[in-house]
């Protein structure tokens, strides 16, 4: 008896969609990044990408528990001295609102190149509009 493990032509993927409106952002993230990662198919392994593409709209209507909204700061560097940037998630939600998800899915993947390859499954809009309409997303069930 052998151990049968995915190689990356026997992946069939498939396209997801999330509509974010008044789902909480951790809840969200966690099914998003298991379907990015796989783990929702019978034939996960873990060192090989076997995951699904998922399309995630309406990210400004995600929605936060508690102070998150004033009290979660993100962080990035410029790249030069002293160039340590933060903002809040209000002021991240007006600016760049799906960064907020991509933040939060990106935290839940391996790290590395595996992860980073996954992560590129990942597309995140802010309205309802999505330019993947010609892959035939079908809705993903949370629950």
């Amino acid at each position: 008896m052998s151990t049968w493990t995915v190689r990356p032509g026997d992946i069939e993927r498939k396209w997801y969609i999330v509509d974010a409106t008044d789902l909480v952002l951790g809840r969200v993230a966690t099914r998003i990044a298991t379907v990015l990662r796989g783990k929702h198919r019978p034939e996960y392994t873990p060192h090989a990408d076997c995951g699904d593409h998922v399309i995630v709209i309406n990210a400004d209507k995600i929605r936060v528990t508690g102070n998150k909204e004033t009290d979660k700061i993100y962080h990035h560097h410029t790249g030069f001295v002293g160039g340590l940037k933060s903002i809040t998630l209000g002021k991240q939600r007006e600016k760049h609102p799906e960064r907020i998800i991509e933040a939060a899915v990106k935290g839940m993947m391996p790290k590395g190149p595996l992860g980073r390859s996954m992560l590129k499954k990942l597309k995140v809009y802010a309205s309802a509009e999505h330019p993947h309409e010609a892959q035939q997303p079908e809705a993903l069930k949370l629950n």
